[in-house]
């Protein structure tokens, strides 16, 4: 089996695979990492089975160093750590290639590999992010806007009387309440912000057929209104991750 660990700033997705798919998964506080206490709740997703191999993609550098330190201590694993340099399966036409996180080359990947190219990823984290691939299968780079939790969160942060809310569905395209107002403008706004950025990636890509894979938190909810968005896929930094990590074998 193969270990994956996507790290991020609050939270790493821990993911166990086999040779052909994620199998299990689970979130636990990247703090645990920092600290060294990551062993017992990585152990749980791991349950019985053999670890084989491991993957690290870290946005977080400080925390890699101690993650590949565990891995090594409790299960006399090295692992694999993605970096623009050790990628596969995408080439980078990027100028400073080593500022990629390498979440986004995991997306990149996963998406090249199960979609084709040209491919867009639209990851829905406290960022969204559109990393995008060229007919060539070259990463060329992509679009980062805030993230729908961040833009809402920023308007409670600097308004007196706008509440915090919980991102759902709106009701209906006018709000009756402050609340459902806020949320008219952040997800039917945001799903116009969405499509006319694909529509202008199809431009510039000059295709008219162009896979949109969308990933993270809110995909399910944005994909609903957006149907330039072909495929939701949760797993994908994981999947993209454990591609990469069984390259190294070949």
């Amino acid at each position: 089996m193969i270990l994956l660990l996507d790290i991020g700033n609050t939270n790493t997705h821990v993911g166990v695979a086999n040779s052909r798919r994620v199998i299990s998964h689970a979130n636990i506080p990247t703090g645990e990492l920092l600290v060294g206490k990551a062993a017992k709740a990585i152990s749980k997703v791991l349950k019985d089975r053999k670890l084989e191999a491991a993957a690290i993609s870290s946005v977080v550098p400080r925390a890699t160093g101690p993650a590949s330190s565990l891995l090594k201590a409790h299960w006399a694993i090295t692992p694999f750590i993605l970096t623009s340099e050790t990628v596969s399966r995408v080439g980078i036409v990027y100028p400073k290639p080593q500022t990629i996180g390498p979440d986004r080359l995991a997306n990149a990947v996963a998406a090249r590999v199960h979609f084709g190219a040209p491919v867009v990823v639209v990851d829905f984290g406290t960022a969204v992010t559109f990393d995008v691939v060229d007919r060539d299968g070259n990463y060329v780079g992509g679009i980062i806007a805030p993230g729908l939790a961040a833009m809402t969160g920023y308007l409670h942060e600097k308004t007196a009387l706008l509440p915090r809310i919980e991102i759902r569905e709106p009701r209906g395209i006018v709000g009756k309440s402050t609340e459902q107002a806020m949320l008219v403008g952040a997800v039917h706004g945001y799903r116009g912000l969405i499509k006319e950025l694909i529509a202008r990636l199809k431009s510039h890509l000059k295709t008219r057929a162009l896979p949109v894979v969308a990933t993270g938190g809110y995909a399910s909810l944005m994909a609903k209104g957006v149907p330039e968005i072909t495929a939701v896929d949760p797993l994908l930094t994981l999947e993209g991750l454990r591609i990469v990590q069984s390259d190294q074998k070949t």
